[in-house]
Parts: structure tokens; C-alpha cells; sequence
């Protein structure tokens, strides 16, 4: 593995997280109380074995870049280890900005060049999953493969998600469409790829093509070139509010295959707001948890139910929080009832306030594609006002304060923001 160069695309807007990556990068979201996403790429990585590493940034990149840090905590530093931040080229002529996944790894040919390597893996870093990459690499090498992209199968009804694949008996692939609306298959690309280090240089040398989907697989294809490599494990895009909210929801079943603790995932806790010295979780007397993940930090004098808490999380007696993710240092006061919300970090909910509608019907208006379930979002460091009724597929943004509210109230579908 030492012959092979990683690099994990770390750039994309994440529009569909909505309020989540409204102050950050999607791959920096928290996740599973005191983990974020990219810490599964991150640490995968490191229990592959490999020593170099590249992380493509772009939108926000600060918080992302603070918790990678010289990359340590994923024994990722020294001599002849290292992960390497690489933001776009701001100020050449064709572009300030990456136009697209192969145009990213374009813009930093000049890296990949100066660090010799027989194989490039690309990833992504903003998935949920455990993976060797040894097996992918070891199978890559082994039938001489150009390109070889690593496939699940997933439900048909979210095939037109995925670039979706045809394989033969021998693991070529022979049919492959991006995004399909009707798909002939549902064995679905991962977003994880091998490739020849030469095969790749030339590929991106030879055309201005921006996206793997949509242009550089498919080119691989034509010559014949293109294999898949099946992966049986557990995997999630967690892009979407509804993949994130059920990510975390099979993080508190067993039996879902999703394991950081056994997989080794590992974090920067000296990062941020993810400290190293957390005190235990303290539960009081008379307090309940039932399935639920409850991080260091936390004070549970009320009622959780099937949600995921991370550090410092404070739950008053008489409240109730059910089918949640509570991020870091909110505050959830006497006798409010919190259901399938997913609250951004150092969020106040007033005392007696109640939160959710889980049966709520009406899609959120302003953005109905990513909110229809019945979940309902907090954004980071707002205030709700106690004894305010919200309902489901709201959407509250940052930063709002107990004044900015014009009624207590907050029908099902709402979005409130400055």
C-alpha cells in the first residue's frame, strides 16, 4: 500500500444538508455524537495502511481543515506519512473553483506527480462505511485492471441516485450510466475508485471532461478498461437530511452492520469543540435512557429516547428527547419534548417548549425536497422560546435569537430565519 496515493474528495457543497453546512464543509458535520463524516475516509485510510493522503477542500473549508489538522490523530504525520490540505488554485485562468470531481484531481496533477505511485485511490468524504482498501487494491492489481470502481447493490428506487453498472463474469464492466432514470441494474458506484497512476495522468491530461461519472468512467468503458470490484459491507451517503437522520438511526441497531467502535474510527478529539477532557456522562437518579448513544459531557436528569447525544449535551428533568440528534452543548430545559429533530451544536430549547411532529404532512415549503418525513431542523447556536409549539419538516436557520420569533408558534412546513 505503500505504492499507492490516496486522495479523498472533500469538496462539495452539500446543498442537500441544508442548515447543517450552512457554517461548514459537508464532510466536517458531526456524526454519531463525537465523530464527523470524513473521519470514516480518514480512518479507513489509516487501517489500509497507507501513508499518503491528499484532501481536496473547497466550500468552507476552515472547520474541515482545523480537525484534520497535520492529520495525527489517523497517524497520518512524519517523516514518511503525511495528509496534504489542497484547496483550489485560486487565481489561474480557467478556474478559481473546481468544476467537478475529475477536474479536482486535475488542478493537482503537480501533487500526484511528485509522489511516485503505481495506483491513486479515490475517495470520498462524505460517506459512512468501513472498508479495507487493501482487498480493492489487491483485486485491482490482480486482474490488470485500469479502473476499477467499487459497487453495492442498492434498493432499485434509489438507483437514479448512483452511477449504476453492468458487469460480466469476469468483473468488467460493459454498461454503465450516470444518474439513470430508468437503470438496468441496481449495482451502484460507491464513489471509490482505483486507478493506474499513469492511466489517470493521461486520462485528465488528455480532455478538459470535469466529473468520473459522467466522463472519465465512461471513456474507461470505451476502452475496455473498466472493472468493478462488489462490496458486501455497510455503506451510506449520508447527503441528504433523511440518509443522515437514518445513518444515525442504524447506529443504535445492532443489527444494522454500523460500528464505529469495531470498525476504528477515530477522531480528532483535541479539535474544535470536541475536547479530550470531557467528564463522564453523568445520569441522575430518576432520569431514563433507553437505545440510545449518550456521549462524554452529558447530564441526563430527563427522559432519551433512541437518539444519539453528543459531548455536553444537557437534558433537564421533565423533558423528554425522542428519535433525535442532539449535537454538542445544547441545552434542552425543563419539560420540553424534543421528537425527530436533529439540532446543530450549542442550541437552547426554552423550558416547556415542544419540538417536532413526526405525522407532519406537509413537506417544508421552502425546501420540500429535503424535508418531507417529519424531521425538523435546529440550526447552530439558535434559541427556541419557552413553551413554543414547532411542528415537523421545519427548519429553524443559525443563529436565531428567542426575539426573533413574531409568534410562538411554528406550523408544520415552516422555516424561520433572519
Amino acid at each position: 500500500m505503500r505504492d499507492t496515493l490516496a486522495i479523498i474528495l472533500a469538496g462539495g457543497v452539500g446543498s442537500r444538508l441544508n442548515i447543517l453546512v450552512k457554517l461548514r464543509a459537508k464532510p466536517a458535520v458531526p456524526f454519531g455524537g463525537i465523530y464527523r463524516i470524513i473521519d470514516f475516509a480518514l480512518s479507513n485510510v489509516m487501517n489500509s495502511d497507507l501513508s499518503r493522503v491528499a484532501v481536496l477542500t473547497q466550500y468552507k473549508p476552515l472547520s474541515l481543515m482545523g480537525h484534520i489538522g497535520d492529520g495525527s490523530a489517523w497517524d497520518l504525520s512524519g517523516r514518511t506519512r503525511e495528509v496534504k490540505i489542497l484547496p483550489p488554485r485560486t487565481g489561474e485562468e480557467d478556474s478559481d473553483w473546481y468544476k467537478g470531481t475529475a477536474d479536482a484531481v486535475r488542478q493537482n496533477l503537480d501533487f500526484i506527480e511528485s509522489r511516485p505511485s503505481s495506483q491513486i485511490l479515490i475517495l470520498s468524504g462524505d460517506h459512512v462505511y468501513y472498508m479495507d482498501y487493501k482487498d480493492m487494491v489487491k483485486y485491482h492489481r490482480a486482474i490488470g485492471a485500469k479502473v476499477t470502481v467499487a459497487m453495492m447493490t442498492v434498493p432499485w428506487e434509489q438507483t437514479h441516485q448512483f452511477g449504476i453498472g453492468i458487469l460480466d463474469d469476469k468483473g468488467r464492466i460493459i454498461d454503465w450510466e450516470e444518474k439513470p432514470k430508468k437503470a438496468k441494474s441496481n449495482l451502484a458506484s460507491m464513489g471509490i475508485y482505483v486507478f493506474d497512476t499513469d492511466y489517470l495522468v493521461d486520462s485528465l491530461k488528455r480532455t478538459t471532461e470535469t466529473d468520473f461519472g459522467h466522463h472519465i468512467l465512461p471513456k474507461a468503458l470505451e476502452d475496455g478498461q473498466l472493472f468493478g470490484y462488489v462490496f458486501k459491507g455497510y455503506w451510506r451517503d449520508v447527503g441528504t437530511i433523511q440518509s443522515f437522520w437514518d445513518a444515525h438511526m442504524d447506529l443504535l441497531d445492532p443489527a444494522s452492520g454500523l460500528d464505529p467502535q469495531t470498525w476504528g474510527i477515530v477522531t480528532n478529539l483535541e479539535a474544535g469543540s470536541m475536547p479530550c477532557d470531557w467528564p463522564p456522562a453523568h445520569v441522575v437518579p430518576g432520569a431514563i435512557i433507553e437505545n440510545s448513544a449518550i456521549s462524554a459531557g452529558c447530564t441526563i436528569k430527563g427522559i432519551v429516547i433512541n437518539s444519539v447525544l453528543s459531548p455536553g449535551v444537557t437534558v433537564e428533568s421533565g423533558a423528554t428527547v425522542k428519535d433525535s440528534i442532539i449535537m454538542h452543548k445544547t441545552v434542552v430545559e425543563k419539560d420540553c419534548m424534543i421528537s425527530k429533530v436533529i439540532c446543530d451544536k450549542e442550541v437552547t430549547f426554552g423550558q416547556g417548549a415542544r419540538v417536532g411532529d413526526p405525522n407532519a404532512k406537509e413537506p417544508n415549503r421552502d425546501f420540500p425536497s429535503h424535508l418531507s418525513t417529519g424531521i425538523t431542523l435546529i440550526g447552530k447556536w439558535s434559541q427556541i422560546p419557552q413553551k413554543a409549539l414547532v411542528g415537523g419538516n421545519c427548519i429553524i436557520f443559525p443563529k436565531i435569537t428567542a426575539r426573533d420569533w413574531k409568534a410562538p408558534n411554528l406550523p408544520s412546513g415552516s422555516t424561520l430565519k433572519k
